[in-house]
């Protein structure tokens, strides 16, 4: 198959603004160099390239300074991003393709499109190596040509042409590449693939590659349709605070509520689940006793149970145990671990704390408790219960004192022993972190 630059330009327009991947090896070298000869055609295409630096080889360097010599010659602004990987376990190549697609959002500006130079092959090789991790449908899925991605779009026009195509087109042109020497390694899965695999398959069936792809997107449109005819049904189970009704799914078939609880995930922007992870979210989660708190972690966040819904919630460290001095209420007091931070603004109904009570912010409080607003005493946990208030933010949520006496709870109540007569107190305002 023979590679035509006509087919690149009708598959980017109307677009004219473009960032592309460059990592100086073959394929984005290919692809610059395609976008190149565009802009010669039109000066109205505006080109810039970004450049990954990981750190890892040797080599890193002097690939940098490839690069920057490439886009000099054709006159194509460079970025160099140097990215530190953050070795959370989950494998070299994953951290290096988070750090790189990190750096890529960080970079774009307005109007611009992230262009990126995977092609046929790396299709294959994606489909095998879902195929490996076992994978549904959505894993399965191919890499759409064109995708959301931070506020603009990613596309990848290369994606119907052979890793051959690509060669034939560089050596016509007499371009030159680097060669990444970990590209040889084939203990990283997805050479071991490209090295081992895939010329023993294509070299039995030709046409595997398109074949393969044809799989990824048939199993992609799938997805699509799903989503179209799960959309209106998720709507309903969903509650303006993002919250799953757990019983209209009990009553579902089990492929129906896994379904709908991905695409729950999804809207969330959570990892995706393994079969194994989804059975115990719904089984731990979902089906636990009724007087249980339950949660499985995912990634930064749990999913939690309450009033009969699932939450997606950002984990966080309980606080019972600390206890904040206010030595000067007039200024703002940050809390720990990202909670935001505490002021106390003139105009409301808290009392100011006298000249012998010294203020103190905690997260629990003894005893029987009375709040403005209700008859008789209730301790604190029963007041979270009435007030509606989740499991998870009780131990979260910052409580006034004003030498052992609760004063206040930030956004929620204030207490008989805090409350002023006149409306010339103050009130205890909580900004979360974010918001």
């Amino acid at each position: 198959m023979t590679m035509t630059q006509p087919s690149l330009v009708q598959q980017l327009s109307p677009h004219r603004q473009f960032l592309v991947a460059f990592s100086g090896g073959l394929d984005s070298t290919v692809l610059l160099h395609q976008l190149v000869c565009w802009r010669q055609q039109d000066p109205s295409i505006v080109l810039r390239a970004i450049h990954i630096h990981h750190g890892i080889s040797a080599n890193a360097d002097s690939w940098v300074a490839h690069c920057q010599q490439v886009c000099d010659a054709w006159q194509v602004p460079l970025v160099v991003e140097r990215v530190t990987l953050a070795q959370r376990g989950i494998g070299l190549e994953a951290e290096a393709r988070d750090a790189r697609y990190r750096a890529f959002r960080d970079v774009l500006i307005p109007g611009e499109v992230l262009v990126t130079a995977q092609h046929l092959d790396d299709q294959s090789e994606t489909l095998l190596l879902a195929l490996k991790r076992g994978s549904g449908p959505a894993g399965l899925a191919a890499m759409p040509f064109c995708t959301a991605f931070a506020n603009t779009q990613l596309m990848r026009p290369l994606l119907h042409e052979t890793r051959d195509a690509l060669l034939q087109w560089a050596t016509t042109h007499a371009l030159t590449w680097i060669e990444d020497e970990s590209n040889q390694d084939d203990t990283y899965d997805r050479n071991f693939l490209r090295l081992r695999v895939l010329p023993l398959l294509n070299q039995r069936w030709p046409h595997f590659a398109q074949a393969a792809a044809r799989s990824a997107e048939l199993c992609g449109e799938q997805e699509q349709l799903l989503d179209e005819l799960l959309a209106g049904e998720l709507s309903r189970l969903v509650s303006p605070e993002g919250a799953l009704a757990i019983e209209p799914l009990a009553a579902m078939s089990a492929p129906k509520r896994a379904a709908l609880l991905r695409r729950w995930l999804a809207g969330h922007h959570a990892p995706m689940p393994s079969r194994e992870m989804l059975a115990r979210l719904w089984q731990e989660v979902a089906l636990a006793r009724e007087d249980a708190a339950p949660c499985v972690r995912l990634g930064s966040f749990d999913v939690r149970r309450f009033q009969q819904r699932l939450w997606w919630v950002k984990a966080q460290v309980g606080q019972t145990e600390t206890v904040l001095p206010w030595a000067d209420p007039r200024t703002l007091l940050m809390l720990p671990d990202s909670l935001g931070e505490l002021r106390l603004v003139p105009g409301g109904n808290i009392r100011f704390a006298r000249a012998d009570e010294t203020v103190s912010v905690r997260f629990k409080a003894p005893g029987i408790l009375h709040i403005v607003g209700r008859n008789g005493g209730r301790k604190l946990k029963k007041i979270w219960q009435e007030l509606g208030v989740p499991p998870w933010r009780r131990d979260t949520t910052p409580l006034l004192f004003y030498g052992e006496t609760l004063i206040a709870a930030a956004g929620y109540f204030v207490t008989q022993d805090g409350v002023c007569d006149a409306e010339n107190g103050v009130t205890l305002r909580w900004v979360k972190t974010g918001s």
